[in-house]
């Protein structure tokens, strides 16, 4: 997603060979079956964003030493812990386009491990030796497991509307972001204004970033989503494209959004496929994920203006170019 920007070109291989250090090590165990599921979901790499974010906040202000990597180790070990979860939950079978743990390994030994990745988080953010880090993060991992139980509430949901969604992809992706961001900040020392411009920062990133998601389930393929098109719909989850369309459109396509939400059932993806691309729903989704995309960008005035802000500038455009 990044490899082609010139920042990222020159830094992002550095940067994130200092954190596959800390991660090789962290993810080590006596129980030979953590260490072998641990090695299989971290190898799937992935985007990396909330790390690089971790990285960015600090070298934005002049902080780049070790306890920054083992941070941004540290947020990937939340993310990878909840995705963990998420796929034994959501009963996937496809993760950045590799089977998922569960699928590999069994729904057991996913959580477990899961679980095992999340605590070793803990103790990297105990080596900060900074409480606040401690607080910032104790409060994000309890606000995305709250996000995580409203996402399982609406599942079905035909009622929910755009503010409630925002809502849950808020808790449940777009405040890991965040706190990825203001842990770099406080370790770098930022001003209080700067840390809350990088938390903001994060917070709208992540919040453009999914939204992007629920547009690539109608319009990409598993090479740029990395598992099955449709879940989302199979799921009987209640994406912005399909609020959309239960909210605007003619009441024959909306009846069928909602029925397609209660049934969950893969089998009305293609009807539902057709009926979100020939409006204007992906439009709207993309013009709703360009206004928190603007709104990250305004953050970066409180910030030096220096090679990393501008890559910060990039990386917010970029979430966008997903779907360009």
């Amino acid at each position: 997603m990044l490899e082609h920007l010139p920042y990222f070109q020159q830094h992002l291989p550095r940067d994130l060979s200092r954190v596959n250090v800390v991660i090789e090590r962290a993810v080590q165990s006596e129980v030979a079956l953590i260490s072998q599921i641990g090695r299989y979901i971290i190898s799937a790499g992935g985007k990396r964003l909330r790390p690089v974010l971790t990285i960015l906040s600090g070298k934005v202000l002049g902080y780049d030493e070790d306890p920054l990597y083992a941070l941004a180790a540290m947020v990937e070990f939340i993310h990878t812990s909840t995705l963990l979860h998420d796929d034994v939950v959501d009963e996937s079978e496809l993760r950045r386009g590799r089977k998922t743990a569960n699928n590999m390994f069994g729904n057991a030994a996913a959580v477990l491990v899961g679980d095992f990745l999340y605590t070793r988080a803990f103790q990297l953010m105990v080596s900060s030796g900074s409480l606040k880090i401690l607080d910032v993060m104790a409060d994000a991992t309890n606000i995305i497991a709250e996000g995580e139980v409203l996402q399982l509430m609406n599942i079905g949901n035909t009622n929910i509307t755009e503010a409630e969604y925002v809502q849950v992809i808020q808790y449940k992706t777009a405040k890991l972001f965040e706190a990825a961001a203001q842990v770099g900040a406080i370790l770098a020392g930022a001003t209080p204004e700067q840390e809350n411009a990088l938390k903001d920062y994060g917070r709208h990133i992540g919040t453009a970033f999914q939204i992007i998601d629920d547009v690539l389930d109608y319009s990409g393929n598993i090479e740029e989503i990395g598992k099955n098109v449709g879940d989302d719909l199979a799921e009987g989850k209640p994406t912005l494209p399909l609020i959309y369309l239960m909210q605007n459109a003619e009441p024959p396509v909306a009846d069928a959004v909602r029925h397609a939400l209660e049934h969950a059932d893969r089998s009305y993806f293609e009807q539902i496929h057709a009926h979100v691309v020939q409006s204007d729903a992906l439009a709207y989704c993309v013009s709703e994920a360009r206004k928190a995309v603007d709104e990250a960008l305004s953050c970066l005035a409180a910030l030096p203006d220096n090679e990393v802000s501008q890559a910060m500038r990039q990386l917010a455009e970029e979430s966008l170019a997903r779907v360009s």
